[in-house]
């Protein structure tokens, strides 16, 4: 796996095709990257005290290596 944390790499597939990002997050035993702004998913977080309220947040999820081009 050539592409490692810090890189800037463009989405060459799916949902986000042509979008640029940093890569957050190198996994190279599963061979995914977590890059910033690519394969957003909402994900519901519960109240942790009481009379707090919940909230939805927008994180960035793994995509495949093979989808991610490095940026020169």
């Amino acid at each position: 796996m050539n592409i490692k944390k810090g890189d800037n790499v463009i989405a060459i597939a799916g949902k986000d095709k042509g979008k640029k990002g940093k890569v957050i997050k190198a996994m190279p035993k599963v061979n995914k990257v977590v890059v910033e702004g690519i394969n957003m998913m909402k994900k519901h977080q519960r109240p942790r005290k009481s009379g707090e309220k919940g909230q939805v947040l927008n994180v960035a999820m793994p995509i495949n290596v093979s989808n991610v081009k490095k940026i020169i």
